[in-house]
């Protein structure tokens, strides 16, 4: 399914505007077009996640609107990659997956921690792991690197620094002689465009359209699955894209209670 969110701020909580069958171009563009050219011409800005297949049914039913790649996606890439490479040098290592006593599957979820969460254990056990299973030209360490600086590159205070921040980041993936981070720098630089236009729009994300997303499957869930689409909608758009004015119910004990002698 696609989900189309309204990102509007000031509103409250992000609203969802509608579900449609398929995850494909054709089944966003076909929604688009159904709206009328005064709703599509108020539509400024679009988050996305990097599949182009939205991308590019984006910029033809809304090429006036700037499309944002969502921050939170970009970071996932980055950490992927992260993975990637860990299991790769495991499996040259070892011949196997990661197994319990491994030391670079012992290492795993920190390898994924922001490094300004790590405590002076995770760090030792972080480095630790490092030296016992990474290759001797630390591909594991530099890949780890290059994903820490993806995403401190969203900390930069404006786009032209960001800009010269992605271009470092870049040039750095290029020379890492790494695959894994090689394909991912041919990922971000594709987006570039899209990258970049987080600064000039103050941060716009997908953050509440993957909150809407969690309630989505939260109905799914509570409803043990449905088999009619038509009523999955409906139920999804009364839940989640229905502004309900609802009355405050009137407490039955105004004061807090006191105990008679």
């Amino acid at each position: 399914m696609t989900g189309i969110v309204d990102l509007t701020r000031g509103r409250g909580p992000a609203r969802l505007l509608d579900i449609v069958a398929g995850r494909s171009a054709s089944a966003l563009l076909s929604w688009v077009n159904q709206r009328d050219h005064q709703w599509r011409a108020g539509i400024t800005t679009a988050a996305l996640d990097p599949y182009r297949g939205y991308a590019s049914a984006l910029r033809t039913a809304l090429p006036d609107a700037v499309r944002v790649l969502d921050a939170f996606h970009v970071v996932r890439l980055g950490f992927a990659a992260v993975d990637e490479v860990r299991r790769r040098i495991q499996q040259q290592q070892l011949g196997h997956r990661g197994r319990t006593g491994d030391p670079l599957y012992g290492i795993r979820r920190l390898l994924r921690r922001r490094y300004d969460h790590h405590s002076e254990r995770s760090w030792a056990r972080l480095l630790a792991g490092l030296d016992a299973g990474d290759t001797p030209d630390e591909q594991l360490a530099r890949t780890w690197i290059a994903a820490q600086e993806l995403r401190l590159i969203y900390h930069v205070g404006d786009r032209g620094q960001a800009g010269a921040a992605l271009y470092r980041w870049l040039a750095y993936c290029a020379d890492s002689d790494i695959p894994e981070l090689t394909r991912l720098a041919r990922t971000i630089d594709s987006w570039r465009t899209e990258f970049l236009a987080y600064f000039d729009t103050h941060g716009v994300s997908n953050g509440p359209t993957e909150a809407i997303n969690l309630l989505i499957k939260k109905i799914k869930r509570v409803g043990h699955g449905f088999r009619n689409f038509d009523n999955y909608r409906l139920r999804l758009l009364l839940h989640c894209g229905v502004e309900w004015n609802t009355v405050q119910a009137t407490p039955i004990r105004g004061r807090l209670p006191r105990s008679v002698a």
